[in-house]
C-alpha cells in the first residue's frame, strides 16, 4: 500500500508543482494562453497550405510577440522554489490523507452513527445480537461501541439489551 500511497503523493505533489509554475508563467492569464493557442494553430494552417515565406514569418512574428507578452519567463524562473513548496506542501497533504483512508481502523464516529441508526430504525431498542446481524460491526467492534456509548451515558441498558439514554 506504501507504493500507491507514494505514487498517489508524488504525482500530486509535482502536478502542483507544475500548475504553480505555469500559472506563474503565464500570470494566471488563461484568456492569453488560449489566444496563443488558437494563433499557433492559425500560424501552422497558413504554412500547411502553402503560403509564401514572408506572409509565413509574418504569422510566426505575431506569435512569437503574443508569447512575448503572456509569459514572463523571468518572473516564474524567481517563483520556482515557491512552485515547488506548493509542490510538497500538496504532496505532504495527499500522504497523510491517504494514510488516513487505508489506516484500516474504523473511526469510532462512524461506529457509533451504525449504532445509532440501527436504534432509530429498531425504535429506540435493540440487541446486540441485532447489531451484529444487521450492521457491519463485527462481534467485538459491537461490544466495544456499545460498552463506550454506555460508559458516555448515550446507552442504557436494559434487560433485553439496549436502548437510547
Amino acid at each position: 500500500m506504501n507504493v500507491q500511497r507514494l505514487l498517489l503523493s508524488s504525482v500530486a505533489g509535482l502536478s502542483s508543482a507544475l500548475i504553480a509554475y505555469s500559472a506563474f508563467f503565464t500570470g494566471g492569464n488563461l484568456a492569453g494562453v488560449m489566444a496563443y493557442l488558437r494563433q499557433r494553430g492559425a500560424a501552422r494552417r497558413l504554412e500547411a497550405s502553402g503560403a509564401d515565406a514572408a506572409q509565413v514569418q509574418a504569422a510566426r512574428d505575431r506569435l512569437h510577440d503574443l508569447g512575448l507578452s503572456i509569459a514572463d519567463p523571468a518572473y516564474a524562473a524567481q517563483m520556482i522554489p515557491v512552485a515547488l513548496l506548493i509542490g510538497v506542501a500538496v504532496g505532504l497533504l495527499m500522504w497523510w490523507l491517504f494514510a488516513g483512508r487505508v489506516s484500516g481502523a474504523a473511526r469510532p464516529d462512524v461506529e457509533e452513527r451504525m449504532v445509532l441508526r440501527l436504534a432509530h430504525r429498531l425504535g429506540g431498542q435493540f440487541t446486540l445480537t441485532q447489531l451484529t446481524e444487521i450492521s457491519p460491526l463485527s462481534a467485538d467492534q459491537a461490544h466495544v461501541v456499545t460498552a463506550r456509548m454506555l460508559q458516555e451515558g448515550r446507552l442504557r441498558r436494559t434487560e433485553g439489551g439496549f436502548t437510547l439514554a
